[in-house]
């Protein structure tokens, strides 16, 4: 039952990080409030998972990986290279994921990235020209919304891991014990 309850976290920070994204993309702001929601959430979900297998590994992985993220990212901030919301997202994401799961994270958001950043130094093959005159916007004040990349990578990852946790479950026979 806790892995149920565990997945059910998972699947509640899906529609914040969208928030998240939204925000970033239209204001350029990630609130902390949101960051420390979806930090609660995603250590609240490790810690489910943990206590079912009975192995801390994960969660222990998870924080090691969320403050090597933050140290690395910090002095980016102080550089004003990247935003201090996109640096403590970044710092969250591993409890969401999971440590395990940091690769297919980073794969992801590797495309999301360079998409975005194929769409900021080439508006004009977007489709619509309201968006484009707003990426240009973007362009002209130098700033990326890097949260939208972020949210986008740590949602794609988060559906994987639900469905990998939901096809494990079924063949080991838990989701048939639930019914």
């Amino acid at each position: 039952m806790l892995l149920v309850e565990a997945l059910l976290l998972k699947v509640l920070a899906i529609p914040l990080l969208a928030r998240i994204a939204w925000l970033d993309f239209t204001t350029q702001r990630i609130a902390n409030r949101d960051v420390l929601l979806l930090l609660c959430l995603g250590a609240g979900g490790m810690l489910l998972l943990s206590l079912q297998s009975g192995s801390w590994w994960d969660m222990g992985l998870s924080a090691v990986a969320g403050l090597v993220l933050f140290l690395a990212l910090f002095p980016f901030w102080l550089l004003r290279k990247i935003g201090a919301g996109d640096v403590k997202l970044m710092a969250v994401i591993p409890f969401l994921t999971g440590g395990n799961d940091l690769v297919v994270f980073s794969m992801l958001l590797l495309v999301f990235a360079l998409i975005t950043a194929a769409a900021m130094k080439y508006p004009f093959l977007l489709p619509a020209g309201a968006f484009r005159l707003y990426v240009q916007h973007f362009d002209r004040k130098g700033v990326v919304p890097f949260g939208v990349p972020i949210s986008i990578a740590a949602i794609c990852t988060i559906a994987f891991v639900i469905y990998k946790s939901l096809v494990l479950a079924n063949s080991s026979g838990i989701l048939n014990q639930l019914n």
